[in-house]
């Protein structure tokens, strides 16, 4: 009995009509999140003119078993810069503010352990980095394998998420799985708005450019960071949606009722459950108006009409996502250092100041 040829990993950086190819085809064989499909990263890749190198684990017969991205870049640390690796990101913060999430490897089903491995290595071989960024992983990520100084979670984000078949099960009474508290803001929301949901209204490739504008116009001011101001952002918003309507991976969704627009939503629709992407909401009429809960209502009663799985606020702390939510997952960012005198020395500083990492 011959044993199968152990797996290669090598890096490259082929030019992107090839990179667009194998990734799709081994995409067609994989289970992986939506943030490692195509329609992401090669939206990813086009709005932002980057060329990370591609991390490719192939069989013994040279077909692709795992793909991933690594992004070098000197980052910025307390001591000065470190030679920094960042898995499907850049490295560049501008290039990296459409966050990844469910982060790891593009991998043909049954064989993401085996080829983590090899990945492990490759990565384990290389000797021109000293950090390397992991950002939002799942807590089981096999990357902690690899062999470090120091591993740091520097930060650690619930995924909030309502169980769809328990809204179907209610019969649809969404609010009634609920806390009162929160229950009593939509009702009373609600009632102040006509007594009903906003009505919701599904977006085409014509509606893009327009609804979009849109959603800056209604975030504008509101975010001492804001994504939004940023045209590279808006540019990468519109080609992820331009490219994923077509096959029903994205969603826009406006919402209106008989004061106008209550809001806009940008959701991604993968392997049964909804995700919204980004938000964008009308000013409140008043202390009791609630126009981002009155939507995110209105989003969970048409997915749960659809026999979707659940409905993700994706990652994110905000108080308003744990009271909507009805269950929850982990995602987590880690920072993996090997030696270096620089990073000891910060590590020891950052002890006596007592600063995080992502400090």
């Amino acid at each position: 009995m011959s044993l199968a040829a152990p797996l290669t990993a090598t890096f490259s950086r082929p030019d992107r009509a090839a990179l667009a190819r194998r990734w799709q085809d081994l995409e067609a064989r994989s289970d992986a999140s939506f943030f490692l499909g195509w329609t992401w990263v090669g939206a990813w890749l086009d709005s932002y003119a980057i060329q990370p190198e591609l991390l490719a684990v192939t069989d013994g017969e040279g077909r692709d078993v795992a793909l991933t991205l690594v992004g070098h870049a000197m980052q910025r640390r307390l001591l000065g810069p470190v030679a920094t690796l960042s898995l499907n990101q850049s490295g560049d913060p501008v290039a990296d503010r459409p966050y990844v999430e469910y982060n790891g490897l593009l991998a043909e089903t049954g064989r993401d352990v085996e080829a983590s491995g090899a990945v492990i290595d490759a990565l384990a071989r290389r000797r021109d980095w000293r950090a390397l960024r992991l950002s939002g992983v799942t807590p089981d990520a096999p990357w902690l394998d690899l062999p470090a100084r120091r591993r740091n979670c520097i930060d650690a984000s619930p995924v909030y998420q309502v169980d769809l078949d328990a809204v179907r099960t209610a019969g649809g009474d969404y609010l009634s799985l609920l806390s009162a508290n929160t229950r009593s803001q939509i009702r009373r929301a609600i009632k102040d708005r006509g007594g009903a949901l906003p009505d919701v209204t599904t977006g085409t490739l014509a509606d893009i450019e327009l609804w979009i504008e849109e959603m800056a116009a209604f975030n504008r001011g509101r975010h001492a960071d804001n994504a939004w101001d940023d045209a590279g952002f808006r540019g990468f918003v519109a080609t992820v949606a331009a490219r994923g309507l077509p096959t029903g991976q994205v969603e826009l969704l406006r919402f209106t009722d008989r004061g106008g627009v209550v809001g806009l939503l940008v959701n991604f629709v993968h392997r049964g459950v909804a995700m919204n992407y980004q938000s964008a909401f009308a000013e409140p009429n008043g202390a009791k108006d609630k126009p981002g809960l009155l939507c995110h209502a209105a989003a969970v009663g048409e997915y749960a009409g659809r026999d979707l799985a659940r409905y993700s606020f994706l990652a994110g702390k905000d108080r308003y996502k744990q009271s909507l939510s009805t269950c929850e997952e982990r995602l987590e960012w880690w920072v993996i250092e090997r030696f270096t005198p620089r990073l000891e020395a910060e590590a020891l500083l950052r002890r006596l100041l007592r600063r995080p990492v992502s400090a």
